[in-house]
């Protein structure tokens, strides 16, 4: 544990109750939309499930912004990031007044959710001022900044009904703004910080500021946060509604009622730190459970009517909780849920002294998330049941969960430790210093791995590795699968009744490309700092966000455009997923089989895109989930459509496919390459041209994918293309997998010469064919497009290795031996990584140039020459550099050098 530097009280008093006065500035700012929302509400006409929506985006910016400036504060000081993140809030707050449409008030709510990531702010700079026994009592105390959203609903409700909405924003604004700036002029940096700059000690490196959050125990930690934080802010958003519906209490009463619950769950969170340092945390958090799940079994049981027969007669009588007892129980709920808010938040120094801007920050934003994600399922479960006790119930089923995960977690340590060992340990092992180091790694890491070594491969390692690979196969299907089953939902929009114009019909189709392919720049990088497993069962599970949101959002035709673009950018986690699980693949095999898993795992993913477009017609036509589905839309011919299933179908695959992720997969230990060992490839030339030519191949895979059934239906109205436009998609996978053995006899650089050809000319045909009308040449010349751009995706990867086996001794002279094949390995790697990145941009840019050529000339052709003239300078740069007399491939494919590099596909 790194040693606490000393600061005198009066220091430590002013840190203190600074930080918490301008946390609670900020936390009555964060939930402003429990009461304006009110009447934003009434005037906008909104739905259950967009209010739901609106009052919990500043949710979603508050948590999702809270793992950066946890980082940010660790390097850059919390005098600095605490009153910058308040100004800006401010500034977004008052944007407020000049919305004018649900739309506007959603992005002016994502700026006011800044005030939310003011949480991990003071946690990083708060607990730098105090030693490890008073970080309890002090982050306690801080986190009673969570009053509030007190505050908010006492004074809210007056300010609104005299003034109106605006003033509520108007005055909140100022406040939380004036605050920062007199934070920036009072406080001081914290010692730790201080100190390290007078040494002259660089801060932390982003992967080591992450390392911790491999560890299990840090998820199991953002669990009970996600409950006992994210369970309150979704009920102090939820409860004014809430009371207004089911008692039928007017707008001050509701509010002054959920407030009653905020202030339970606010003020004794710093009672909640000095039992914890005087306890432990552990056993805080077993009281907050316990207690907790019996307050919501009693709020979760619905007003029923009981008729009994009894021997003489029909004996009637019915169940409620009245309003007085209700806000009772909730006041009793707050004050546990303010316990286990201050008890999570002592593990964190405890563990993790050096990380608590990362560890914490992640805490926090998952704890956020809950805030966000549970008003919208409140709504939603309240319009699919009709009970308004669902929301308890739900909130029930996660303190089970949580409190089971954390009593075998606990069980499984003490198992450990017997005899003179159990005596040893203090009363409280879950707050003990790391006991086992094993405890808190997570489970199923390699700590030997070493495929080259023929032995080790026959005997064990082949066997993990094929597991990992048919794990991870599927895996990225279905991130392919959802990454474009947008392309299939916008293409049926209009005809559900979303009376949305055909440029907007084309974005919604590109952005997944978009997000996709920025996405996977990060995702490169993320395998070696999560670890393989850990990042597949993250990114899997991530897909159900957007499978869900579209199930949810085509049921409703007025349905605001800006949640079709936030869904269809969220659709992007499926086209980051390529990247890393590439990477994660790459690791578990030698070389001589390393082309062919990699093959194996691109050609049968891609695969997810036919599946998505052959399955999505067959579902959207049945109610496959019955009620629990939803109704169907009617269509104008008196035909109806389950456009709902589009999402939901992926559903349980999704959760399949992670738990398969979690309990199957692998973790290598020694699976590591900093991103400074990497960048290298940024001044490498050849990197740069293998970005266009990856981006004429796999680049015109996706945008094809995604723009065909689309361009296919507004070319042919009169064909039902979309029973049969999965088979484009098919035609590329399958041509990827299997024709990777024509470059490694030929040559990459050779196929890919030939592959552009080929292009160039099917390109052509395309154009000819929608010139004639012909609906039968335009299907075929695109098979033919679909099948080259899959062979040109296996034969440009192929080149690669081969290229910086060539680039890398003449660079580097003074490598030698195996230092001189790890450094062509790192380079190789990296760079089939970067170029699937920018290469996945196709996906947002052929359906927008497809868009844009219809706006702009009232036909698709337009788009296509530019496509045409593109893969003519794909063609040029692979024969100058590469496959002319005299260039950096020709020697070798025309020698027997081709033959013995394995493919990297």
């Amino acid at each position: 544990m790194t040693d606490h530097i000393s600061a005198s009280p009066g220091e430590q008093q002013k840190a203190l109750w600074l930080s918490t006065t301008a946390f609670t500035l900020c936390f009555a700012v964060w939930t402003i939309f429990s009461i304006i929302g009110l009447q934003i509400k009434q005037e906008l006409g909104l739905s259950e499930f967009q209010y739901g929506l609106l009052i919990a985006t500043p949710i979603l910016t508050g948590s999702l912004t809270r793992l950066i400036l946890g980082v940010w504060t660790e390097r850059f000081g919390g005098r600095i990031v605490f009153p910058l993140q308040m100004i800006l809030t401010g500034a977004a707050t008052w944007a407020l007044t000049w919305a004018n449409s649900y739309e506007t008030f959603l992005v002016a709510a994502l700026g006011v959710g800044l005030a939310g990531g003011s949480f991990i702010i003071g946690v990083a700079y708060v607990s730098k001022w105090f030693p490890p026994q008073r970080q309890g009592t002090a982050l306690g105390i801080f986190g009673m900044g969570n009053v509030g959203a007190a505050v908010t609903k006492f004074l809210a409700p007056f300010v609104l009904v005299a003034w109106g909405w605006e003033a509520v924003a108007h005055i909140w604004a100022a406040a939380i703004a004036i605050m920062g700036v007199i934070f920036f002029v009072i406080a001081r940096d914290d010692p730790a910080f201080r100190a390290r700059r007078e040494q002259g000690v660089k801060a932390p490196s982003l992967a080591q500021q992450f390392a911790p959050l491999k560890n299990l125990q840090v998820w199991r930690f953002s669990l009970y946060y996600f409950f006992v934080f994210g369970g309150f802010v979704a009920l102090a958003l939820w409860l004014p509604h809430y009371l207004t519906d089911v008692y039928g209490a007017e707008v001050r009463v509701a509010g002054m009622c959920a407030a009653a619950f905020s202030l339970a769950a606010s003020v004794f969170r710093a009672y909640g730190g000095v039992l914890a340092d005087r306890f432990g945390a552990r056993t805080v958090m077993y009281w907050t459970f316990g207690f907790c799940a019996v307050l919501l079994f009693m709020l979760s049981y619905p007003p029923t009517d009981y008729v009994i027969h009894g021997k003489d007669g029909l004996i009637r009588f019915s169940t409620q909780m009245d309003m007085v007892p209700f806000v009772i129980t909730l006041f009793v709920l707050g004050f546990f849920m303010s316990l286990g808010k201050a008890a999570v938040y002592k593990h964190i120094p405890v563990y993790y002294p050096d990380h608590v801007g990362a560890v914490g920050g992640l805490v926090g934003m998952i704890g956020g998330l809950g805030g966000f994600i549970l008003p919208i399922i409140f709504g939603a479960l309240l319009d699919l049941t009709g009970v308004y006790t669902s929301c308890f119930a739900l909130l029930f089923l996660i303190v089970i969960v949580s409190a089971g995960w954390m009593h075998l977690s606990v069980r499984a340590m003490e198992r450990k430790s017997h005899g003179e060992a159990l005596d040893s340990l203090p009363s409280f092992p879950e707050l003990a210093e790391i006991h086992d180091p094993e405890r808190t790694k997570m489970p199923s890491v390699l700590e030997e791995w070493h495929p080259e070594d023929p032995e080790f491969w026959a005997t064990k390692g082949r066997r993990i590795a094929r597991r990992n690979l048919w794990i991870s196969i599927p895996a990225l299907l279905l991130a392919f699968s959802v990454w474009m089953v947008w392309s299939m939902v916008v293409a049926r929009l209009p005809a559900i009744g979303f009376e949305f114009s055909t440029g907007q019909l084309f974005w919604l189709a590109a952005l997944p490309g978009l997000s996709g392919a920025t996405l996977r720049i990060f995702y490169s990088f993320m395998v070696p700092i999560f670890g393989g497993r850990l990042w597949t069962t993250l990114s899997t599970a991530s897909l159900l966000l957007p499978a869900l949101g579209i199930g949810y959002a085509v049921q409703n035709p007025d349905t605001p455009y800006l949640i079709f673009l936030t869904l269809a950018l969220l659709c992007g986690f499926g086209g980051g997923n390529f990247a890393s699980s590439m990477a994660n693949i790459a690791f578990f095999f030698p070389k001589s089989e390393k082309g062919n898993a990699l093959a194996m795992n691109a050609g049968l993913g891609n695969l997810g895109v036919s599946v998505m477009q052959f399955l999505v017609p067959l579902v959207i036509t049945a109610g496959v989930f019955g009620a629990m589905g939803g109704a169907p839309q009617e269509l104008a011919d008196g035909g109806k459509l389950w456009m709902q299933n589009a999402g939901f179908v992926w559903v349980p695959f999704i959760l399949l496919s992670t738990a398969a992720a979690w309990l199957g997969m692998n973790d290598i230990a020694d699976a590591r390459a900093s991103f400074r060992e990497q960048a290298i490839i940024f001044t490498r030339k050849h990197n740069w041209l293998m970005c266009i030519l990856y981006t004429g191949t796999f680049g015109s895979f996706i945008g094809f994918s995604a723009g065909f059934p689309l361009l296919t239906k507004l070319a042919f109205p009169e064909v039902n293309a979309i029973n049969f436009v999965f088979l484009g998609p098919l035609v590329g996978a399958l041509s990827r997998a299997g024709t990777g053995w024509i470059s490694d006899r030929f040559g990459g650089g050779r196929v890919t010469f030939w592959t552009f050809l080929g292009m160039i000319v099917a390109t052509f045909a395309v154009i000819s064919a929608l010139g004639a009308g012909s609906f039968i040449a335009f299907f075929a010349a695109f098979m033919a497009l679909f099948f080259l751009t899959g062979v040109g995706n296996a034969s440009t990867f192929q080149m690669i290795p081969i290229i910086m086996s060539r680039e890398v001794p003449r660079l580097m002279p003074e490598l030698k031996g195996e230092e001189l094949r790890r450094q062509a390995g790192r380079e190789s790697a990296a760079i089939i990584a970067f170029t699937s990145a920018m290469a996945a941009y196709g996906a947002f840019f052929i359906p927008k140039a497809y868009g844009t050529s219809l706006a702009m000339m009232g036909s698709p052709v337009g788009a296509l020459w530019g496509f045409l003239i593109f893969y003519v300078l794909c063609l040029v740069i692979t024969w100058a550099f590469y496959t002319r007399r005299g260039g950096l491939l020709h020697d070798i494919e025309r020698g027997q050098g081709a033959a013995s590099v394995p493919q990297a596909a």
